[in-house]
């Protein structure tokens, strides 16, 4: 078991947790009281961030199933989760790498960032360039499920 604490809270338009329609939702990471603003300092030398949150309105006690369908589409192969992104994995933990408009003190302001209103966040890391795959691959069902998303 482990304890963590947020770092910070996402403040923006969007309430829905609907899948799709991320790429324009601006959204504003303000650091705890408790941290120094100090933090953010450089960050906004970068282009992008990787933001780790909590998906703190997904329901707990709910059980959670090895294998689905991704977004229940019979159409797309029954997969495992961890084969997935989604909000269904055993711990409720958020991953998105966002693109960053502006630093405002202690208040990061990124675009793209695929959580709502009020969502903690637990670290934010710059996005380095040789931490990325030189190249990737995904099965096709990947590129339809995604294709409104941004």
């Amino acid at each position: 078991m482990f304890a963590l604490d947020p770092i910070a809270t996402v403040s923006n338009d969007r309430h829905d947790l609907r899948d799709d329609d991320w790429g324009a939702v601006v959204s504003r990471i303000t650091l705890n009281e408790d941290l120094s603003e100090e933090l953010f300092k450089g960050i906004d030398e970068f282009s992008h961030v990787e933001v780790i949150f909590v998906f703190h309105r997904k329901l707990s006690d709910k059980p959670v199933s090895a294998t689905r369908h991704p977004r229940n589409n019979q159409e797309w192969p029954r997969i495992g989760l961890l084969a997935q992104r989604s909000a269904h994995h055993p711990n409720p933990l958020g991953l998105c790498t966002a693109k960053i408009k502006g630093l405002q003190g202690r208040t990061l302001i990124v675009q793209g960032l695929d959580a709502v209103d009020g969502t903690p966040v637990l670290d934010i890391k710059p996005v380095f360039q040789e931490f990325l795959p030189k190249s990737s691959r995904q099965p096709n069902w990947v590129s339809e499920l995604l294709k409104n998303y941004w």
